[in-house]
């Protein structure tokens, strides 16, 4: 099962800026991209986490696994944000174990999410 690493591409980080500048959270997703993504991982650019007060902001979900959002971030954390996306993939259920994660996945995190559950199907 593939991994979605969703980046906030619109989130400016607090900062007012000026006419056709590049949004912080678009830099964080190009570097991201030329840093080389694991295999395993799909980046997806979002154009809002509603995380707007905490920094730029990213998402890491897969089908039947916990989910996570990450906030405070800048492009400086791309490599971070990098392994811990990879250790995300190599965890059959989302939970990575605390010693392995990247120190911003285990300061940084906003929110956790319960893996969603399979609806029963509809009765005839």
């Amino acid at each position: 099962m593939a991994v979605t690493l969703h980046v906030c591409i619109t989130c400016r980080a607090g900062q007012t800026l000026q006419e056709g500048e590049t949004t912080p959270g678009a830099r964080l997703y190009a570097t991201i991209l030329g840093a080389g993504v694991p295999d395993g991982v799909n980046v997806v650019p979002i154009e809002c986490l509603s995380a707007c007060n905490q920094g730029c902001s990213i998402a890491l979900s897969a089908p039947g696994r916990w989910s996570y959002v990450y906030g405070r971030l800048s492009d400086a954390n791309a490599s971070d944000v990098i392994a811990g996306a990879a250790a995300y993939a190599a965890a059959p259920d989302g939970i990575v174990p605390w010693r392995s994660r990247p120190e911003i996945f285990r300061k940084q995190s906003l929110a956790r999410i319960p893996p969603l559950a399979a609806l029963p199907e509809a009765a005839e």
